[in-house]
């Protein structure tokens, strides 16, 4: 029997995540009343039961005590009962920017003030011991929902080994500004520019022609062999360090070319090769 309790941040993802594991075979139920956590938990224990898995989703809610379901899960727990935590999480930037779009109220947003960033505050420190509890979290600031899927079949159908990083490689041009975001940053404009090729000037790092051009040179390849090289040894540290987020940025002048063929070609290089989220974006490719 395989049970998984997914909890997290209000819009980070909880509703999508437990809408993808009941497509992967999982019995989900979600806002389940306190009280009857325990029962739910009990009856999936009794013998012949014909459910292998199940998802419980769990949230703050205002007209309920986290603190209770938080008291019956460790119960449960010491009783010998076994599940997983799934934490959805994501920047309180991200979480603003999705309830603005949504215009939906925080339901821990207080009547006096009725302010998003107050009740993501609010749900921050009631979520803490949560968090520290959990077994996977994954931070879905950068995630596209496909990206998501990916992850969710990586841990619970592929059972693959986890460490809640999510690597985000994103090419940008400096003529725009540095992602503010950027954990990492490498220039990439020591490389001869394809925008002074005719040919070439009005595609992309998208475009074969352009990939092409830029890795004819030898350093391309020496640069992502080195960046490849840093990249294995820091992330195992990051990861030991507990961060979830690591934002590799690459430029060039515009964003176009060369800082977009060099992602790709790092993407490819890393992926499937660690047991941590990967994605790419290109964000001034347009």
């Amino acid at each position: 029997m395989r049970f998984v309790i997914v909890t997290g941040m209000s819009g980070g993802g909880k509703s999508t995540a437990m809408r993808m594991l009941e497509d992967s075979g999982f019995f989900c139920v979600d806002n389940l009343p306190v009280p009857l956590i325990e029962k739910f938990m009990e009856l999936l224990m009794m013998p012949n039961n014909e459910i292998s898995k199940a998802a419980l989703g769990l949230d703050v809610r205002a007209d309920q005590s986290f603190g209770d379901a938080m008291k019956i899960l460790n119960k449960m727990r010491q009783n010998g009962f076994v599940f997983e935590i799934l934490f959805m999480d994501a920047s309180d930037a991200t979480l603003m920017k999705r309830y603005k779009e949504s215009r939906r109220v925080h339901p821990l947003a207080t009547p006096e003030d009725n302010r998003i960033e107050s009740g993501i505050r609010r749900e921050r420190e009631i979520l803490t011991a949560m968090k520290k509890q959990a077994d996977y979290i994954i931070d879905t600031s950068k995630l596209l929902t496909r990206e998501l899927k990916e992850e969710i079949d990586r841990i619970f159908v592929q059972n693959g080994e986890y460490n809640n990083l999510i690597v985000s490689i994103v090419s940008f041009g400096f003529k725009h500004g540095i992602p503010a975001d950027a954990d990492l940053v490498f220039d990439v404009r020591f490389l001869p520019n394809p925008f002074y090729i005719d040919e070439l000037k009005y595609l992309t790092g998208l475009d074969k022609g352009v990939q092409d051009y830029v890795m004819s040179f030898p350093e391309a390849g020496q640069f992502l062999d080195r960046l490849e090289d840093m990249l294995h040894f820091l992330i195992p540290n990051y990861i030991k360090e507990g961060k979830y987020q690591l934002v590799v940025a690459i430029g060039c002048t515009g964003g176009k070319h060369r800082s977009v063929t060099l992602a790709n070609e790092l993407y490819g290089r890393m992926k499937d090769k660690g047991n941590y989220g990967l994605t790419l974006s290109h964000r001034d490719v347009k």
